[in-house]
């Protein structure tokens, strides 16, 4: 447009010849300033000598004229949005960190009695859950330290405010393709504030069906539910699979046993590495026979520290322990990170902590472990104290020993509800 506004003499003729890949620009030599001007204003690209005889000539004012009135506005115009659509997606769909599509990496994030987990795989970035609300700064300071400016998924598995509290200041921080949720209201504050910065994204909230799938880099992301209609809240949870190649991880939101036989009976691939348990541990969760479907030869607990509840169960970690898992907990790891190459796991904790597989030790190794003298058996983590012969004993590193039952209640302890000491 610059050029067409530039007085030419009338014996100056040039061609601007537009093909696929490139602009070339011939004149017929007359004037060295104009071959000079026009290989400024078009980024010096070379200007191609051609015979007089040759070169499709056209008097300069006549194509200025048309030029300026028709085609140079509409070509500016189109070269104009396409460098505004370029800018809009350009920092919206991509992190600054790049990784390899054949790796896949989880972070199982500390947030006390809440559950909140970052995946990535491939430059790509997915948030389940996002902890209480409480948590909210600390979401937001973790995706600052990932360099995390655009979420291509966000998965509330379900409305409880553990769960969906700090998704709202996540989508306040960083933008989002599709957001995924079992329902689209919900009476709660924090459910609904979530809804609101989604809307702000200019998001809605997309349901999935049990089977619908999409791709997270290299990764195979896969929701197993719902599979029939849920009797509570916690039913309702999102069921999430992640398969990089040879390696699964499973994520079962706050699932109770309803919910995991109806998934049982669905006939849906269960077996997985890395299993997120239910429930924060409850017994209410994680029956034997659903444990014994995923075999997982790991098993991460997102639990807070001495929590009222005293959660993990004892139950829980027998069944895993019965199936060979090695258990990590955010109470005693902080946060946990996983990494895949579709072939090996790789687990590292923010915490110094013994992966050990958490297995009952036989009776005789029990008995000749215990100190003598000792009568009870007491859970530094939950809190209960059991007879030596209970089924729910502790790992040794989480034990204290009592010589007498006035002496567990004495120090805080609570008799264990399954073997009544």
């Amino acid at each position: 447009a610059k050029l067409m506004d530039q007085r030419i003499g009338n014996h100056d003729y040039i061609l601007l010849r537009m093909n696929c890949h490139q602009y070339s620009i011939e004149t017929n030599g007359r004037s060295s300033v104009l071959q000079t001007r026009l290989a400024e204003e078009c980024g010096r690209m070379p200007i191609l000598a051609a015979d007089r005889g040759k070169c499709y000539t056209l008097f300069m004012k006549k194509i200025a004229l048309a030029a300026k009135r028709y085609w140079m506005p509409l070509l500016s115009g189109i070269l104009f949005l396409l460098a505004l659509i370029g800018l809009s997606t350009a920092g919206e769909n991509r992190n600054p960190i790049r990784a390899s599509s054949q790796e896949l990496t989880v972070y199982f994030l500390d947030v006390g009695q809440a559950d909140a987990a970052l995946v990535l795989s491939g430059g790509s970035a997915m948030l389940i859950d996002g902890g209480n609300v409480a948590d909210s700064s600390y979401i937001v300071a973790f995706l600052r330290d990932k360099q995390i400016r655009y979420l291509d998924a966000v998965i509330c598995t379900h409305a409880h405010e553990d769960h969906v509290g700090g998704l709202a200041a996540a989508l306040k921080e960083c933008s989002a393709g599709t957001i995924y949720a079992p329902v689209t209201d919900y009476d709660s504050k924090s459910f609904q504030n979530f809804c609101k910065y989604a809307d702000k994204r200019g998001k809605s909230l997309t349901v999935p069906k049990a089977g619908d799938s999409f791709l997270l880099g290299g990764a195979m992301v896969t929701f197993l539910s719902p599979v029939a209609a849920p009797a509570t809240t916690n039913d309702t949870s999102l069921i999430v699979r992640i398969d990089l190649d040879e390696t699964g991880f499973l994520f079962m939101g706050d699932v109770e046993r309803v919910a995991e036989q109806q998934l049982l009976e669905s006939g849906a691939r269960l077996s997985a590495d890395v299993l997120k348990v239910g429930h924060h541990g409850s017994d209410g969760s994680s029956s034997y026979v659903f444990i014994r479907e995923v075999m997982p030869r790991y098993a991460v607990i997102s639990v807070e520290h001495g929590n009222r509840y005293g959660l993990p169960d004892e139950a829980v970690l027998s069944r895993l322990a019965d199936a060979g898992s090695s258990v990590y907990r955010t109470d005693l790891c902080g946060t946990i990170c996983c990494k895949s190459d579709g072939r090996t796991l790789t687990f590292s904790t923010e915490r110094d902590y013994d992966p050990r597989t958490v297995v009952l030790t036989p009776e005789e190794e029990l008995q000749s472990s215990i100190p003598a003298g000792t009568c009870y058996i007491g859970n530094i983590n939950s809190g209960k104290f059991h007879k030596l012969t209970c089924s729910g004993l502790p790992a040794e590193w989480n034990r204290v020993y009592f010589e007498t039952r006035d002496a567990a209640v004495a120090d805080g302890y609570v008799p264990c509800g399954r073997c009544n000491p």
